[in-house]
């Protein structure tokens, strides 16, 4: 354990993971990733958008952009917004995932101003805070958000703001319509605006982070924050530019739109999804190889594939498949995407690559799509970090961790216990500039220097990371004992018939000092009736006490949890599925 220079606290180091690419270019900006993008990639795909069909009966129709193309159309669009006075003004983009938003995103940091993505799950009232804080001048925004947009034009604060549509429809200036006018425009306006200049180092991006415990704040991020995170992402991982990307997790989520850049500089080819009922179907239809998603999104993945596995009486066959692919393995004879290759085709028949973030996700799932032959990896960062810390090595994954720091970045863990579990900080330059206007909160999570995570964690034998539980949220028994309600969740999430779950303290009315632990449950009522044959309250009821008395075996006596409350209502939820903890009730 070494000293460091703030005596009071000391901190343990986390190793770093080995670098896969040598090659890799560590970019100042966007623009001149992009740049490298289209010149190393050119005629390949970058995008495919499927267009609208006339009817259901009309078969798709599907445009693939170039990254030569990408790059063309983001001049023009840019130029665009230059000739309609956009330099030096905020633009808020909002809407689903697609193209017309990545168009947005880049030609205005590409020289023009700050860019605030704004989560379109929010309230009208939130969002509207959200612009006024971040100052926002222009609102990019899809048709599915008129609602909010003509909530705005009741309020005379945003009597100022000007409206683009990315679709377009009447009354509202477009996206398409500005890219019409940037493709008219003369060449030596295109060049004018390619030539805008960019500080790489300075706020090109106001963020605003999914807090599960309170009000969310504006995070400032740089073009150099996201092109270093992107670098020391991709360095140490199997990142190919055949692989074929379904962009999933929502752009204005840093992971999200981070992953938009990481994707590019690859070399891959992104998708859309036609919206999550339809993730099957689109995982076949564009032979979707690389999948990065949150917790909840790929433990049902893999619950649906054991559920008909289940279902047509085959688990047997199955296990036997497992055992034997595992056996093999040991003599690096690898037969998993063969043996397994039926099942495989319930994620499109192309899938190896998954990415899981956000939150923790359970170890068993990891191990099961392992043992498909499907490469899944935890990573962990934050919106205040660009967002990627850490994430385990592809040639060595260790399933229940979120790997080691990632290259050029510093995690060390502070103040650690007898256990070794401490905060987990960091330093690098991927860390942000800081929260818009709060100078305080910024010296709050920055304190010394550090970027305190607000997470407990300790190092396993190999060295990798693994997460103990929010800092706030940890239970602190009487006794002194410490239990991080994070790490019984996971058992109990893997239920079969549990969505979603929440372990907390609870205070005892005979001494307050000395919480039990307690947990929310909320079940899937079809679920548990096929799983446990449980339909009316009480055999519900008993069902899930005999579940949690097993779990309960095989935790130390202080651990067990005390009390369980059950529903079938959903949790409120960040909209990248984290449980917002402070809005809950029982």
């Amino acid at each position: 354990m070494e000293n460091t220079q703030n005596a009071e606290h000391k901190r343990i180091p986390v190793p770093s993971l080995p670098l896969i690419h040598y090659d890799l270019k560590i970019h100042d900006d966007l623009r001149q990733l992009l740049d490298a993008s289209a010149e190393k990639y050119g005629e390949k795909a970058a995008f495919i958008i499927k267009t609208k069909r006339e009817t259901k009966q009309t078969p798709a129709e599907y445009r693939h952009v170039s990254f030569i193309e990408l790059r063309e159309e983001i001049d023009q669009l840019g130029t665009a917004f230059m000739e309609a006075g956009f330099k030096d003004k905020r633009l808020a983009v909002i809407g689903k995932n697609r193209y017309e938003w990545a168009l947005a995103y880049y030609a205005h940091v590409f020289g023009l101003g700050v860019v605030i993505p704004l989560d379109k799950g929010l309230p009208a009232e939130e969002l509207a805070m959200s612009l006024t804080k971040a100052k926002a001048d222009i609102l990019v925004f899809d048709k599915d958000q008129l609602g909010l947009v003509e909530y705005l034009k009741e309020h005379s604060e945003f009597d100022s703001l000007q409206y683009i549509c990315m679709d377009s429809i009447d009354g509202y200036e477009s996206i398409p319509a500005m890219l019409e006018k940037g493709k008219a425009m003369p060449a030596e306006k295109i060049a004018e605006y390619k030539s805008l200049p960019i500080d790489g180092k300075a706020m090109s991006f106001i963020i605003f982070t999914s807090g599960t415990s309170g009000l969310a704040k504006a995070v400032m991020l740089s073009q150099y924050n996201i092109t270093f995170d992107i670098w020391a992402t991709v360095a140490p991982e199997d990142l190919r530019q055949s692989d074929v990307n379904m962009a999933l997790l929502p752009y204005h989520h840093t992971f999200g739109s981070t992953g938009l850049s990481m994707m590019l500089y690859s070399g891959m080819t992104t998708c859309y999804c036609d919206g999550l009922k339809y993730i099957q179907k689109n995982l076949a239809e564009y032979k979707v190889s690389f999948f990065v998603g949150v917790p909840l999104i790929i433990e049902s993945m893999y619950k649906k594939i054991m559920t008909e596995i289940e279902k047509q009486g085959k688990m047997k066959t199955f296990r036997f498949g497992v055992g034997l692919s595992r056996f093999l393995l040991k003599f690096r004879i690898d037969i998993r995407r063969k043996l397994f290759g039926e099942i495989l085709e319930q994620l499109g028949g192309g899938m190896r690559y998954l990415i899981s973030g956000a939150s923790p996700l359970d170890a068993d799932v990891a191990r099961g799509f392992m043992d498909l032959g499907v490469k899944i990896i935890q990573g962990y960062g934050m919106t205040e970090s660009s967002p990627v810390l850490s994430v385990e090595s592809p040639i060595y994954p260790c399933p229940g961790t979120i790997g080691k720091a990632i290259p050029g970045i510093l995690l060390m863990i502070e103040d650690p216990n007898e256990e070794g579990v401490g905060e987990l900080v960091a330093k690098g330059s991927n860390v942000m500039l800081g929260y818009y206007e709060n100078e305080e909160a910024t010296a709050e999570i920055m304190e010394g220097g550090w970027l305190h995570t607000g997470d407990l964690a300790s190092l396993d034998k190999d060295g990798n990371i693994v997460i103990r539980g929010r800092k706030k949220n940890v239970i602190v028994l009487k006794n002194g004992e410490n239990v991080y309600p994070e790490e019984l969740e996971i058992p109990v999430s893997n239920l079969p018939y549990v969505n979603e779950c929440m372990v907390y303290g609870e205070t005892k009315a005979d001494d307050p000092r000395d919480p039990a632990i307690a947990i929310k449950i909320v079940y899937d009522a079809k679920r548990i009736k096929q799983a446990r044959g449980a339909e009316t309250p009480e055999q519900i009821e008993a069902a899930v006490e005999a579940d949690i008395s097993e779990i309960n075996a095989s935790l130390p006596a202080f651990k067990r949890i005390a009390r369980r409350y059950l529903t079938d209502e959903p949790m409120e939820k960040t909209t990248t599925g984290k449980v917002k903890r402070y809005k809950q009730n029982v």
